[in-house]
């Protein structure tokens, strides 16, 4: 996991802290990752989904040893 080092001024240091006890987190390193999470899922444009990362799943499964049709065509041929 990636780490990140931040300086907080002690207003910031104040709101976190109230953030924590409002939410119940355990730490400041939670708070910070769920607040910076919700903060993206907000700047998101409502609609856009990113199918990028869908590219290349169905390269990762492995493809059938003895398939029924040796062929598209003959999936779809009558016979």
């Amino acid at each position: 996991m990636a780490q990140l080092n931040i300086n907080m001024t002690p207003e910031f240091e104040m709101a976190l802290k109230r953030l924590m006890k409002a939410r119940g987190f355990a730490s400041k390193a939670e708070a910070v990752r769920v607040a910076v999470g919700e903060a993206v899922e907000r700047a998101r444009p409502a609609g856009v989904i990113d199918f990028a990362s869908w590219i290349g799943l169905g390269k990762a499964v492995p493809e059938n040893p003895s398939p029924r049709f040796a062929t598209d065509d003959g999936l779809w041929s009558e016979g």
